[in-house]
């Protein structure tokens, strides 16, 4: 980080009304400014475009939000949900329908109080800190043990305010008890200005036997900067399945980091990505693997069109002790512009003997024998150039179990096509 960014950031936070009186703020802050953000120099973060950070203001907007938003502005609701809608990173009551289900507690945070910091196990997780010195709200979900709630919450995060005005601090804290079942959907939003600066995170913890299905939505304004950290803690048999889909957004970057510390967890990361023009979508995943006899699952599709970046690194480590791994990472990349950049990284650390673990990756462009067996088909070539690519990036968007959250996403990913195939690379 360098210094001017830091002395902004510093200052940003001195003029804020928490700096003075909320020691946990104070801490993260101090630790923001001693490990810094990171830099296209490190490793894992070479393929984000961190340059518009240079124009932000990180201090939350004064006064709220800058644009009016309205039940009509926000998606569709999915039936048998419960809908949260926090504004700028603050809930807000009249966007929101509360939850009926027994089991199942959903508090503000700023109503609450500070939670616990959210974990810092790695230096690619220092957006968290970030996010721990300005976040005003949040959603802190608690589930009890045996609950059953597989419909169960929407949160939905919409940034109003320009970037140069102030920023957006969506956080999640989501803790599920034994043995309880819990669907959450989360999406990310713009209205008004498409100039955002949203800087998420969330952390999730999934007891023994539990079970968790999580589907995440970043469709951000066209010219918002989006950055993400979540973090997961897994307990013995528990299961967490996470989809996303990274759709908005002129630089978007995603830190995701799991730890199957139970045995016989089990994870999901599956992925979609559609970039055009001048998008930057980038992702870092690491799954460690600490106890026995866990398993993972990662699945990435990303479509690179017009100048755009897509880039998704997966890694996967198995602690010393943790036998019985079974790891499987499949990621693929679709060329769709001759100056598009597709970057997939698979990534395998393995200290232990008596695991099974796979991976591949592949970056190139439409396959000209099965273009070819369209176009003989009688398809016009633009029909077919998108019924390919439709059926990349179905193998993982089939996965998302709740029907009218996927057809919601596959319009989404329509529209994106439609753009991304002006131009070809055949």
């Amino acid at each position: 980080m360098s210094a001017a960014l830091a002395t902004r950031i510093a200052e940003d936070f001195a003029a804020t009304a928490h700096a003075s009186g909320d020691l946990q703020r104070q801490r993260a802050m101090q630790a923001l400014t001693e490990r810094g953000l990171p830099t296209s120099r490190d490793e894992n973060w070479k393929y984000v475009n961190l340059r518009p950070l240079e124009k932000v203001r990180f201090a939350p907007p004064p006064g709220g939000p800058q644009s009016p938003v309205t039940t009509q502005d926000l998606p569709a609701p999915i039936a048998q949900y419960a809908r949260y809608t926090f504004v700028d990173g603050v809930f807000a009551p009249n966007l929101s329908a509360p939850t009926q289900h027994a089991g199942v507690l959903v508090k503000s945070i700023k109503a609450i109080g500070p939670i616990s910091p959210h974990p810092l196990s790695t230096p690619d997780l220092r957006f968290a800190l970030l996010n721990e010195a300005f976040a005003t709200d949040g959603a802190q979900i608690l589930v009890e043990p045996g609950t059953d709630c597989q419909a169960c919450l929407e949160l939905v995060f919409v940034a109003t305010t320009e970037a140069k005005v102030g920023a957006s601090y969506p956080r999640v804290s989501l803790q599920v008890g034994a043995r309880a079942r819990v669907g959450l959907i989360e999406r990310h939003v713009s209205i008004g200005s498409d100039a955002n600066f949203i800087n998420c995170a969330v952390d999730v913890s999934v007891a023994r036997d539990a079970s968790v299905q999580h589907y995440r939505v970043q469709q951000a304004g066209a010219r918002a900067i989006w950055f993400d950290t979540l973090t997961a803690r897994l307990a013995e048999n528990a299961k967490y399945q996470l989809h996303s889909a990274s759709l908005g957004a002129l630089s978007a970057r995603s830190t995701v980091h799991v730890q199957l510390a139970g045995e016989r967890s089990e994870v999901g990361l599956f992925s979609v990505s559609v970039g055009g023009k001048n998008q930057v979508h980038d992702t870092f995943a690491l799954v460690e693997h600490i106890a026995a006899n866990a398993r993972t699952e990662q699945s990435f599709r990303g479509i690179c069109a017009g100048r755009a970046r897509v880039a998704f690194n997966g890694k996967i480590i198995v602690r010393k002790g943790a036998h019985g791994t079974d790891s499987r990472q499949s990621l693929r990349g679709l060329l769709a512009g001759d100056d598009a950049e597709i970057d997939v990284r698979p990534q395998l650390e393995i200290y232990t003997d008596d695991v099974r673990c796979n991976h591949g990756a592949t970056a190139g462009k439409l396959d000209d024998n099965m273009l070819f067996y369209l176009l003989s088909r009688g398809l016009d070539r633009e029909t077919a150039q998108r019924l390919l690519k439709w059926a990349f990036l179905e193998d993982v968007v089939a996965k998302i179990e709740v029907p009218e959250l996927r057809r919601q996403i596959e319009q989404s990913l329509a529209g994106q096509l439609n753009e991304a195939a002006l131009k070809e690379l055949l």
